[in-house]
Protein backbone atom coordinates (compact mmCIF):
# COMPACT_ATOMS: atom_id res chain seq x y z
CA UNK A 1 0.00 0.00 0.00
CA UNK A 2 1.38 3.28 -1.14
CA UNK A 3 0.11 6.78 -0.24
CA UNK A 4 2.59 9.58 -1.80
CA UNK A 5 1.21 12.22 1.23
CA UNK A 6 2.07 10.24 3.78
CA UNK A 7 4.36 11.55 5.78
CA UNK A 8 6.22 10.22 9.25
CA UNK A 9 8.22 12.11 11.84
CA UNK A 10 11.14 10.73 14.14
CA UNK A 11 11.32 12.02 17.30
CA UNK A 12 14.44 10.44 19.62
CA UNK A 13 14.18 12.09 22.73
CA UNK A 14 16.69 11.65 25.71
CA UNK A 15 18.96 13.98 28.24
CA UNK A 16 22.78 14.67 28.07
CA UNK A 17 23.49 12.71 31.76
CA UNK A 18 23.26 9.17 30.00
CA UNK A 19 25.88 7.70 28.45
CA UNK A 20 26.66 9.77 25.33
CA UNK A 21 28.35 7.34 22.95
CA UNK A 22 25.90 4.57 22.97
CA UNK A 23 22.76 7.25 22.71
CA UNK A 24 24.60 8.53 19.60
CA UNK A 25 25.09 5.51 18.24
CA UNK A 26 21.88 4.35 18.66
CA UNK A 27 20.31 7.57 17.39
CA UNK A 28 22.46 7.11 14.27
CA UNK A 29 21.38 3.25 13.68
CA UNK A 30 17.72 4.10 14.40
CA UNK A 31 18.08 7.40 12.22
CA UNK A 32 19.42 4.90 9.13
CA UNK A 33 17.05 1.92 9.81
CA UNK A 34 14.01 4.12 8.93
CA UNK A 35 15.35 5.86 6.31
CA UNK A 36 15.70 2.37 5.12
CA UNK A 37 12.49 1.25 5.58
CA UNK A 38 10.32 4.72 4.53
CA UNK A 39 12.92 6.69 2.29
CA UNK A 40 11.66 10.29 1.75
CA UNK A 41 8.08 9.83 3.39
CA UNK A 42 10.16 10.27 6.98
CA UNK A 43 11.89 13.22 8.46
CA UNK A 44 14.43 12.79 10.67
CA UNK A 45 16.44 15.51 12.96
CA UNK A 46 20.10 16.18 12.67
CA UNK A 47 20.42 15.07 16.10
CA UNK A 48 18.63 13.68 19.85
CA UNK A 49 16.12 16.40 20.76
CA UNK A 50 17.59 17.04 24.36
CA UNK A 51 14.60 19.42 25.38
CA UNK A 52 10.37 19.65 24.96
CA UNK A 53 11.03 22.89 23.24
CA UNK A 54 13.20 21.15 20.40
CA UNK A 55 10.23 18.22 20.24
CA UNK A 56 7.92 21.70 20.11
CA UNK A 57 10.51 22.59 17.42
CA UNK A 58 10.27 19.67 15.59
CA UNK A 59 6.19 19.69 14.97
CA UNK A 60 5.75 23.17 14.49
CA UNK A 61 7.56 22.80 10.82
CA UNK A 62 6.09 19.25 10.12
CA UNK A 63 2.46 18.02 9.02
CA UNK A 64 2.99 14.43 10.18
CA UNK A 65 0.52 10.87 9.58
CA UNK A 66 2.39 9.26 12.11
CA UNK A 67 4.65 10.20 14.80
CA UNK A 68 7.37 7.53 16.06
CA UNK A 69 9.05 9.00 19.62
CA UNK A 70 11.81 6.78 20.58
CA UNK A 71 13.25 7.27 24.12
CA UNK A 72 16.97 7.16 23.40
CA UNK A 73 17.71 7.54 27.20
CA UNK A 74 15.45 8.10 29.73
CA UNK A 75 13.30 11.31 29.21
CA UNK A 76 10.73 12.96 31.43
CA UNK A 77 7.48 13.05 31.14
CA UNK A 78 7.34 16.69 29.91
CA UNK A 79 8.13 15.66 26.31
CA UNK A 80 5.57 14.00 25.50
CA UNK A 81 3.37 16.33 26.69
CA UNK A 82 4.77 18.78 24.55
CA UNK A 83 4.10 16.36 21.73
CA UNK A 84 0.64 15.57 22.68
CA UNK A 85 0.21 19.63 22.77
CA UNK A 86 1.10 19.90 18.84
CA UNK A 87 0.16 16.30 17.64
CA UNK A 88 -3.05 14.21 18.12
CA UNK A 89 -2.52 11.71 15.03
CA UNK A 90 -1.44 8.30 15.77
CA UNK A 91 1.95 7.94 17.65
CA UNK A 92 4.28 5.36 18.32
CA UNK A 93 6.70 4.28 21.02
CA UNK A 94 9.77 2.98 20.38
CA UNK A 95 12.03 1.36 23.20
CA UNK A 96 15.85 0.34 22.71
CA UNK A 97 16.83 -2.75 24.97
CA UNK A 98 19.40 -1.41 27.65
CA UNK A 99 23.34 -2.39 26.52
CA UNK A 100 24.32 -5.16 28.98
CA UNK A 101 27.85 -4.61 30.66
CA UNK A 102 30.01 -6.01 33.73
CA UNK A 103 27.44 -6.40 36.81
CA UNK A 104 26.97 -3.30 38.70
CA UNK A 105 28.05 -0.94 35.68
CA UNK A 106 26.66 2.11 34.65
CA UNK A 107 23.14 2.26 33.65
CA UNK A 108 23.67 3.56 30.04
CA UNK A 109 20.63 4.41 28.77
CA UNK A 110 17.17 4.09 30.64
CA UNK A 111 15.28 3.63 27.55
CA UNK A 112 12.44 1.57 29.50
CA UNK A 113 12.51 3.64 32.12
CA UNK A 114 11.58 7.11 29.34
CA UNK A 115 9.05 4.66 27.85
CA UNK A 116 7.03 4.24 30.78
CA UNK A 117 7.21 7.95 31.40
CA UNK A 118 5.84 8.53 27.98
CA UNK A 119 3.30 6.19 28.14
CA UNK A 120 1.70 7.42 31.31
CA UNK A 121 1.66 10.84 30.15
CA UNK A 122 0.20 9.79 27.05
CA UNK A 123 -2.42 7.37 28.47
CA UNK A 124 -3.61 10.29 31.18
CA UNK A 125 -3.84 12.89 28.12
CA UNK A 126 -5.76 10.70 25.54
CA UNK A 127 -8.25 8.37 25.32
CA UNK A 128 -6.43 5.90 22.35
CA UNK A 129 -3.44 3.68 23.21
CA UNK A 130 0.11 4.44 21.45
CA UNK A 131 1.46 1.82 19.27
CA UNK A 132 4.33 0.20 20.68
CA UNK A 133 7.76 -1.05 19.48
CA UNK A 134 10.67 -3.02 21.45
CA UNK A 135 13.82 -3.79 19.88
CA UNK A 136 17.49 -2.67 18.85
CA UNK A 137 17.69 -1.98 14.97
CA UNK A 138 19.65 -5.34 14.12
CA UNK A 139 16.55 -7.49 15.61
CA UNK A 140 14.01 -8.06 12.70
CA UNK A 141 11.14 -7.87 14.40
CA UNK A 142 12.25 -4.23 15.32
CA UNK A 143 11.58 -3.36 11.40
CA UNK A 144 8.69 -5.82 11.08
CA UNK A 145 6.97 -3.50 13.36
CA UNK A 146 7.78 -0.53 11.95
CA UNK A 147 6.43 -2.06 8.81
CA UNK A 148 3.30 -2.66 9.85
CA UNK A 149 2.67 0.23 12.12
CA UNK A 150 2.99 2.12 9.09
CA UNK A 151 0.49 -0.36 7.30
CA UNK A 152 -2.13 0.33 10.42
CA UNK A 153 -1.84 3.65 10.18
CA UNK A 154 -1.94 4.50 6.17
CA UNK A 155 -5.57 2.20 6.85
CA UNK A 156 -6.73 5.26 9.07
CA UNK A 157 -6.01 7.69 7.23
CA UNK A 158 -7.32 6.14 4.16
CA UNK A 159 -10.62 5.80 6.19
CA UNK A 160 -11.33 9.74 6.46
CA UNK A 161 -10.71 9.86 2.64
CA UNK A 162 -13.52 6.81 1.97
CA UNK A 163 -16.68 6.89 0.06
CA UNK A 164 -18.51 3.41 0.26
CA UNK A 165 -22.00 3.00 -0.84
CA UNK A 166 -24.71 1.39 0.44
CA UNK A 167 -27.09 0.03 -2.31
CA UNK A 168 -30.50 -0.81 -1.24
CA UNK A 169 -31.54 -2.22 2.33
CA UNK A 170 -30.34 -5.34 3.92
CA UNK A 171 -32.97 -8.11 3.44
CA UNK A 172 -35.25 -8.90 6.56
CA UNK A 173 -33.16 -10.64 9.71
CA UNK A 174 -30.21 -9.06 8.11
CA UNK A 175 -29.90 -5.73 10.02
CA UNK A 176 -26.41 -6.51 11.59
CA UNK A 177 -24.82 -5.50 8.03
CA UNK A 178 -27.02 -1.77 7.23
CA UNK A 179 -24.79 1.12 8.04
CA UNK A 180 -25.68 4.60 9.19
CA UNK A 181 -24.11 7.24 8.35
CA UNK A 182 -23.32 9.55 11.47
CA UNK A 183 -21.24 5.65 13.18
CA UNK A 184 -19.64 5.71 10.34
CA UNK A 185 -17.90 9.10 10.30
CA UNK A 186 -17.45 9.19 13.78
CA UNK A 187 -16.07 5.76 14.61
CA UNK A 188 -14.35 5.41 11.11
CA UNK A 189 -14.59 8.82 9.41
CA UNK A 190 -15.59 7.64 6.33
CA UNK A 191 -18.77 9.14 3.89
CA UNK A 192 -21.64 6.75 3.56
CA UNK A 193 -23.49 7.14 0.30
CA UNK A 194 -27.25 5.46 0.21
CA UNK A 195 -28.84 4.75 -3.18
CA UNK A 196 -31.77 2.72 -3.70
CA UNK A 197 -31.24 -0.59 -6.07
CA UNK A 198 -34.30 0.15 -8.10
CA UNK A 199 -31.94 3.45 -9.11
CA UNK A 200 -29.12 1.38 -10.61
CA UNK A 201 -31.45 -0.96 -12.10
CA UNK A 202 -33.09 1.46 -13.88
CA UNK A 203 -29.60 2.57 -15.12
CA UNK A 204 -29.09 -0.71 -16.37
CA UNK A 205 -31.98 -0.92 -18.09
CA UNK A 206 -31.48 2.21 -19.84
CA UNK A 207 -27.81 1.42 -21.27
CA UNK A 208 -27.83 -0.20 -24.96
CA UNK A 209 -25.60 -2.98 -26.57
CA UNK A 210 -22.51 -0.21 -27.98
CA UNK A 211 -22.88 1.53 -24.04
CA UNK A 212 -21.33 -1.53 -22.44
CA UNK A 213 -18.13 -2.79 -24.60
CA UNK A 214 -15.82 -1.78 -21.66
CA UNK A 215 -18.46 -3.86 -19.39
CA UNK A 216 -17.47 -6.78 -21.53
CA UNK A 217 -13.91 -6.39 -22.14
CA UNK A 218 -13.91 -6.69 -18.00
CA UNK A 219 -15.62 -9.71 -18.03
CA UNK A 220 -14.02 -11.62 -21.06
CA UNK A 221 -10.52 -10.97 -18.82
CA UNK A 222 -11.73 -12.46 -15.84
CA UNK A 223 -14.47 -14.81 -16.18
CA UNK A 224 -14.61 -18.21 -17.67
CA UNK A 225 -17.71 -19.72 -19.31
CA UNK A 226 -19.88 -17.16 -19.47
CA UNK A 227 -20.42 -18.32 -23.08
CA UNK A 228 -22.50 -21.20 -21.86
CA UNK A 229 -25.07 -18.86 -20.43
CA UNK A 230 -28.03 -17.78 -21.92
CA UNK A 231 -27.57 -14.82 -24.13
CA UNK A 232 -30.28 -12.54 -22.54
CA UNK A 233 -29.04 -12.94 -19.19
CA UNK A 234 -25.39 -12.24 -20.18
CA UNK A 235 -26.81 -8.91 -22.50
CA UNK A 236 -28.83 -7.43 -18.94
CA UNK A 237 -24.91 -8.99 -16.75
CA UNK A 238 -23.10 -6.61 -19.12
CA UNK A 239 -25.74 -3.80 -18.47
CA UNK A 240 -25.78 -3.97 -14.70
CA UNK A 241 -21.54 -4.78 -14.75
CA UNK A 242 -21.41 -0.60 -16.70
CA UNK A 243 -24.60 0.64 -14.67
CA UNK A 244 -22.54 -0.37 -11.01
CA UNK A 245 -18.82 0.56 -12.22
CA UNK A 246 -20.26 4.00 -13.67
CA UNK A 247 -21.50 4.47 -10.39
CA UNK A 248 -18.46 4.00 -8.64
CA UNK A 249 -16.01 6.07 -10.80
CA UNK A 250 -18.83 9.33 -11.03
CA UNK A 251 -19.33 9.10 -6.97
CA UNK A 252 -15.65 8.65 -6.17
CA UNK A 253 -16.75 4.89 -3.91
CA UNK A 254 -14.29 3.19 -2.60
CA UNK A 255 -16.02 0.55 -1.44
CA UNK A 256 -19.82 -0.74 -1.64
CA UNK A 257 -22.53 -2.65 -0.07
CA UNK A 258 -25.71 -3.92 -2.35
CA UNK A 259 -28.88 -5.29 -2.02
CA UNK A 260 -28.98 -8.66 -4.04
CA UNK A 261 -32.27 -11.06 -3.48
CA UNK A 262 -34.69 -10.79 -3.97
CA UNK A 263 -34.82 -7.83 -6.21
CA UNK A 264 -32.37 -8.38 -8.78
CA UNK A 265 -33.68 -12.38 -9.41
CA UNK A 266 -37.16 -11.05 -9.53
CA UNK A 267 -37.83 -7.49 -11.27
CA UNK A 268 -34.13 -7.09 -13.21
CA UNK A 269 -33.96 -11.04 -13.55
CA UNK A 270 -30.62 -11.22 -13.75
CA UNK A 271 -28.09 -11.63 -10.19
CA UNK A 272 -25.47 -8.96 -8.92
CA UNK A 273 -23.19 -11.68 -7.73
CA UNK A 274 -20.89 -11.49 -10.29
CA UNK A 275 -20.89 -7.67 -10.95
CA UNK A 276 -19.58 -7.80 -7.42
CA UNK A 277 -16.96 -10.26 -8.08
CA UNK A 278 -15.65 -8.17 -10.91
CA UNK A 279 -15.40 -5.15 -8.91
CA UNK A 280 -13.75 -7.18 -5.96
CA UNK A 281 -11.16 -8.34 -8.63
CA UNK A 282 -10.69 -4.53 -9.90
CA UNK A 283 -9.89 -3.03 -6.73
CA UNK A 284 -13.84 -2.17 -5.21
CA UNK A 285 -14.27 -4.03 -2.37
CA UNK A 286 -18.01 -5.48 -2.62
CA UNK A 287 -20.08 -7.26 -0.28
CA UNK A 288 -23.53 -8.40 -0.99
CA UNK A 289 -26.81 -8.91 0.95
CA UNK A 290 -26.05 -4.65 1.68
CA UNK A 291 -23.45 -5.67 4.49
CA UNK A 292 -21.86 -2.14 4.72
CA UNK A 293 -19.87 -3.29 7.58
CA UNK A 294 -19.08 -6.30 5.97
CA UNK A 295 -17.95 -4.35 2.74
CA UNK A 296 -15.60 -2.19 5.41
CA UNK A 297 -13.77 -5.08 6.64
CA UNK A 298 -13.03 -6.27 2.90
CA UNK A 299 -11.50 -2.78 2.27
CA UNK A 300 -9.61 -2.89 5.18
CA UNK A 301 -8.10 -6.66 4.21
CA UNK A 302 -7.57 -5.43 1.32
CA UNK A 303 -5.51 -2.30 2.37
CA UNK A 304 -3.46 -4.26 4.26
CA UNK A 305 -2.85 -6.98 2.20
CA UNK A 306 -3.24 -5.64 -1.49
CA UNK A 307 -5.02 -8.31 -2.64
CA UNK A 308 -9.31 -8.91 -2.66
CA UNK A 309 -10.78 -10.44 0.30
CA UNK A 310 -13.26 -13.18 0.06
CA UNK A 311 -16.69 -12.27 1.84
CA UNK A 312 -18.37 -15.29 3.17
CA UNK A 313 -20.89 -17.14 5.44
CA UNK A 314 -19.18 -19.46 8.07
CA UNK A 315 -20.75 -22.68 6.83
CA UNK A 316 -19.19 -25.43 8.17
CA UNK A 317 -16.41 -26.98 10.34
CA UNK A 318 -14.00 -30.14 10.27
CA UNK A 319 -12.19 -30.67 13.95
CA UNK A 320 -9.97 -33.00 11.85
CA UNK A 321 -8.57 -30.37 9.62
CA UNK A 322 -9.02 -27.99 11.69
CA UNK A 323 -10.57 -25.88 9.21
CA UNK A 324 -13.60 -23.49 9.08
CA UNK A 325 -15.65 -23.33 5.59
CA UNK A 326 -16.78 -19.65 4.32
CA UNK A 327 -19.16 -19.83 1.44
CA UNK A 328 -21.76 -17.51 -0.55
CA UNK A 329 -23.63 -18.41 -3.29
CA UNK A 330 -22.18 -16.89 -6.03
CA UNK A 331 -19.97 -13.83 -5.28
CA UNK A 332 -16.12 -13.86 -4.86
CA UNK A 333 -13.47 -11.88 -6.16
CA UNK A 334 -12.51 -13.32 -9.41
CA UNK A 335 -9.02 -12.86 -8.48
CA UNK A 336 -9.37 -15.13 -6.06
CA UNK A 337 -9.91 -18.14 -8.33
CA UNK A 338 -7.27 -20.80 -8.98
CA UNK A 339 -4.97 -19.81 -11.63
CA UNK A 340 -5.11 -23.33 -13.18
CA UNK A 341 -9.16 -23.44 -13.16
CA UNK A 342 -10.12 -19.59 -13.31
CA UNK A 343 -13.55 -17.75 -12.16
CA UNK A 344 -15.48 -20.11 -13.65
CA UNK A 345 -19.89 -19.05 -14.17
CA UNK A 346 -22.55 -21.08 -13.21
CA UNK A 347 -26.18 -20.12 -11.84
CA UNK A 348 -27.56 -19.39 -8.29
CA UNK A 349 -28.02 -22.58 -6.09
CA UNK A 350 -30.88 -21.89 -5.03
CA UNK A 351 -32.81 -19.32 -7.62
CA UNK A 352 -31.36 -21.59 -10.61
CA UNK A 353 -30.52 -18.37 -12.63
CA UNK A 354 -27.10 -17.00 -13.79
CA UNK A 355 -24.24 -15.68 -14.51
CA UNK A 356 -22.52 -16.53 -10.68
CA UNK A 357 -19.66 -17.21 -9.80
CA UNK A 358 -18.80 -21.18 -9.05
CA UNK A 359 -15.04 -21.51 -7.98
CA UNK A 360 -13.17 -22.67 -4.54
CA UNK A 361 -9.85 -19.65 -3.66
CA UNK A 362 -6.37 -20.13 -4.24
CA UNK A 363 -4.47 -21.55 -1.50
CA UNK A 364 -2.27 -18.82 1.31
CA UNK A 365 -0.02 -19.62 3.38
CA UNK A 366 -0.84 -16.79 6.16
CA UNK A 367 -4.32 -15.37 6.33
CA UNK A 368 -6.51 -13.27 8.47
CA UNK A 369 -10.42 -13.56 9.39
CA UNK A 370 -11.88 -10.27 10.00
CA UNK A 371 -14.96 -8.50 11.19
CA UNK A 372 -16.09 -5.38 11.94
CA UNK A 373 -18.77 -5.95 14.14
CA UNK A 374 -21.14 -4.43 17.13
CA UNK A 375 -21.53 -5.76 20.88
CA UNK A 376 -25.20 -6.26 22.79
CA UNK A 377 -24.76 -2.45 23.35
CA UNK A 378 -24.11 -1.90 20.03
CA UNK A 379 -20.57 -0.39 20.28
CA UNK A 380 -18.16 -1.01 17.36
CA UNK A 381 -15.54 -4.23 18.06
CA UNK A 382 -13.05 -5.74 15.68
CA UNK A 383 -12.10 -9.48 15.45
CA UNK A 384 -8.91 -11.14 13.77
CA UNK A 385 -8.57 -14.58 13.52
CA UNK A 386 -4.98 -15.95 12.01
CA UNK A 387 -5.04 -19.23 9.84
CA UNK A 388 -4.38 -20.78 6.21
CA UNK A 389 -6.21 -20.92 3.25
CA UNK A 390 -5.88 -24.27 2.04
CA UNK A 391 -5.91 -25.59 -1.72
CA UNK A 392 -9.50 -27.06 -2.11
CA UNK A 393 -11.95 -27.41 -4.34
CA UNK A 394 -15.23 -25.59 -4.20
CA UNK A 395 -17.01 -26.97 -1.36
CA UNK A 396 -20.74 -26.21 -2.00
CA UNK A 397 -22.51 -24.50 -5.43
CA UNK A 398 -21.26 -21.00 -5.19
CA UNK A 399 -17.85 -19.50 -3.96
CA UNK A 400 -15.69 -21.32 -0.96
CA UNK A 401 -12.60 -20.67 1.03
CA UNK A 402 -11.46 -23.25 3.87
CA UNK A 403 -9.61 -21.83 6.42
CA UNK A 404 -7.39 -23.86 9.10
CA UNK A 405 -7.33 -22.01 11.92
CA UNK A 406 -4.24 -21.35 13.94
CA UNK A 407 -6.41 -21.76 16.99
CA UNK A 408 -8.68 -25.09 17.59
CA UNK A 409 -11.18 -24.34 15.56
CA UNK A 410 -14.17 -25.79 17.62
CA UNK A 411 -13.52 -23.55 20.40
CA UNK A 412 -13.32 -20.56 18.73
CA UNK A 413 -16.47 -20.90 16.84
CA UNK A 414 -18.20 -21.67 20.24
CA UNK A 415 -16.42 -18.40 21.38
CA UNK A 416 -17.47 -16.40 18.64
CA UNK A 417 -21.31 -17.74 19.08
CA UNK A 418 -21.06 -16.87 22.53
CA UNK A 419 -19.61 -13.71 22.43
CA UNK A 420 -22.43 -13.04 19.52
CA UNK A 421 -20.08 -12.25 16.55
CA UNK A 422 -21.82 -11.63 13.03
CA UNK A 423 -22.46 -14.52 10.38
CA UNK A 424 -21.02 -12.30 7.71
CA UNK A 425 -16.67 -12.46 7.58
CA UNK A 426 -14.00 -11.55 5.45
CA UNK A 427 -10.90 -13.69 4.72
CA UNK A 428 -7.94 -11.44 4.07
CA UNK A 429 -5.23 -13.05 2.37
CA UNK A 430 -2.27 -12.10 4.24
CA UNK A 431 -1.04 -11.70 8.14
CA UNK A 432 -2.68 -8.99 9.10
CA UNK A 433 -3.99 -9.75 12.93
CA UNK A 434 -1.23 -7.31 14.08
CA UNK A 435 -2.26 -4.77 12.00
CA UNK A 436 -5.72 -5.12 13.13
CA UNK A 437 -4.83 -5.02 16.72
CA UNK A 438 -2.89 -1.49 15.89
CA UNK A 439 -6.06 0.14 14.06
CA UNK A 440 -8.01 -0.77 16.66
CA UNK A 441 -5.69 0.53 19.32
CA UNK A 442 -6.02 3.92 16.70
CA UNK A 443 -9.61 3.81 16.55
CA UNK A 444 -10.12 3.31 20.35
CA UNK A 445 -11.59 0.08 19.76
CA UNK A 446 -11.75 -3.32 21.89
CA UNK A 447 -9.74 -6.41 19.26
CA UNK A 448 -10.97 -9.87 19.37
CA UNK A 449 -7.42 -11.15 17.96
CA UNK A 450 -7.31 -15.29 17.91
CA UNK A 451 -3.67 -16.07 16.85
CA UNK A 452 -2.86 -19.54 18.54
Amino acid sequence: MKDQNFRILYLPIGVGTYHMETAHAAFEASRELLLKLFGEEVTVPEDILFSPQAVKQQLSSADPDLVILQSITFANAAYMAEALRAYEGPLALWTLREPVGEPGGRLKLNSLTGTFSAANTYHQIRQDAPLLVFGGTDEPETAETLLRIRRAAMVKKALRALKIAQIGHTPEGFGFGRGLDAELQKTFGAALVSIEARELIKKAEALKDEDVASARDEAASWMKGLDQMPAQNVKDYYRLQKAYQDFAEENHIGALSSRCWPDFFVEYGTPVCSVLSVLNAIGIPSACEADTYGALSMWIGQKLSGEAAFFGDPVALSEEENTLTFWHCGMAACSLAKEEEGACVGVHPNRKIGPTMEFGTKACEKATILRIGKDRNGAFRLLAISGEVLDKPRQFLGTSCVVRLNAPVRDTVANLLKEGWEPHYAVIFGDVAEEIRMLGDMLQLPVTAVTA
